[in-house]
């Protein structure tokens, strides 16, 4: 029988991020698939309004790859605190970033209770983990609290149809299996967020990603859906292997999934 675990499972969560691997391979078929070709970490950091001598606080920051990758468009003299309540996750970060450790200091946070003082950040940063936060509530009133009077806070995720062609391929592969197909960002969505968020903050607005994804490798496509909520045993795998191999096999523009995220932005 397939084991399908939760996003807001504390122990899914821990065995899940105790690294990056399993992220590493769902960013991997974004990277290699995305239509847009701009890329998700470039356009987000577009959104933010950072400018020089500003202080800034990522929560769940992962393996750091937004700033990687936005290295060299960083303003002068911005002190950025990384923060990820995986330990193992913080410290892929604090190695990927080791030679700008001058602009960075690294923390473990729990996002429901931040260890700063009051107006302390002129932006926070939650880029696609709120859906994991059991109180967000909480969190966000943590976030208002360390925002400086006119600061901003970015929360980025996911909408009901992101990825809901692989939803419904495993559907397809076992009916069992449809509550897999359930968006794991539905308890934080974009069909939510700027309700949850609009309790704490004046004004919310949302900023859509237009991406899609054509997928040639069944390979790849088959470590996305391994590496995340499904535990099977050797012949339920091997059965969903066969049956991935096929449906990639048979569109031969790539299999066709729905990309729907976007960030808020509030003040």
């Amino acid at each position: 029988m397939a084991k399908i675990d939760y996003v807001n499972d504390p122990a899914y969560i821990k065995k899940q991020y105790e690294n990056a691997d399993n992220l590493n391979v769902r960013i991997r078929l974004h990277e290699q698939f995305s239509t847009n070709k701009q890329g998700w970490q470039s356009w987000l950091f577009d959104r933010f309004a950072i400018a020089p001598g500003m202080r800034v606080l990522e929560l769940g920051c992962g393996p750091g790859n937004l700033w990687l990758e936005n290295l060299q468009r960083l303003p002068e003299d911005v002190e950025i605190v990384l923060s990820d309540f995986s330990e193992g996750m913080l410290g892929r970060a604090q190695d990927a970033l080791a030679e700008a450790v001058p602009r960075f200091d690294f923390k473990v946070i729990d996002a429901q209770e931040i260890p700063f003082e009051d107006d302390s950040f002129d932006v926070v940063l939650a880029n696609h983990m709120l859906y994991h936060v059991p109180d967000r509530r909480k969190a966000f009133a943590e976030v208002r609290r360390v925002l400086k009077p006119g600061g901003r806070f970015y929360a980025s995720t996911g909408g009901k149809a992101h990825m809901q062609e692989l939803h419904a391929l495993m559907g397809r592969f076992d009916a069992s299996l449809l509550s897999w197909g359930k968006s794991a960002a539905a308890a934080f969505c974009l069909e939510n967020g700027a309700e949850q968020i609009g309790e704490f903050f004046n004004q919310v607005t949302m900023h859509s990603y237009e991406d899609s994804l054509r997928v040639t490798d069944a390979d790849m496509l088959l470590a996305y859906i391994l590496s995340g909520r499904l535990t099977l045993d050797a012949e339920q795998q091997a059965a969903l292997e066969a049956f991935v191999r096929q449906e990639v096999a048979a569109s031969p523009q790539g299999f066709f999934i729905t990309k729907d995220s976007g960030v808020f932005e509030a003040v």
